[in-house]
């Protein structure tokens, strides 16, 4: 019988070495971690650092910059967004409802209520 399918994101300032707010698909669990597909590939996780669901959610993850952002503009301020279609990435301007994504074009409500 096949395994239910589940999803993942990494939660809080710890740099995992995947998208911080990013859905990925879960491969495997053990009671430790996560083997997440992430860019075709099986990638490991402390399970501990994971927020899992079973549906792919569809809104916009807000994310508070961490740390040891990459990549991010400093003039996004203190937080951002992370396209549940594509992994793209956002300023927030403002405190919008929906977002449409630069990258895949996508629109999506921004899920504030779980920042």
């Amino acid at each position: 019988m096949p395994e239910v399918l589940q999803w993942a994101r990494v939660r809080g300032d710890i740099n995992c070495h995947v998208r911080r707010g990013a859905w990925y698909e879960v491969l495997r669990l053990t009671p430790d971690e996560a083997i997440l597909e992430v860019d075709s590939r099986p990638f490991s996780v402390p399970r501990s650092s994971l927020q899992i669901v079973p549906r792919r959610p569809q809104r916009w993850s807000v994310v508070a910059r961490p740390s040891d952002a990459v990549m991010v503009p400093l003039s996004w301020g203190s937080q951002y967004a992370v396209c549940p279609g594509c992994r793209g990435r956002a300023p927030l301007n403002g405190h919008p409802t929906e977002i449409r994504c630069p990258r895949c074009d996508g629109v999506f409500a921004v899920a504030w209520d779980d920042a």
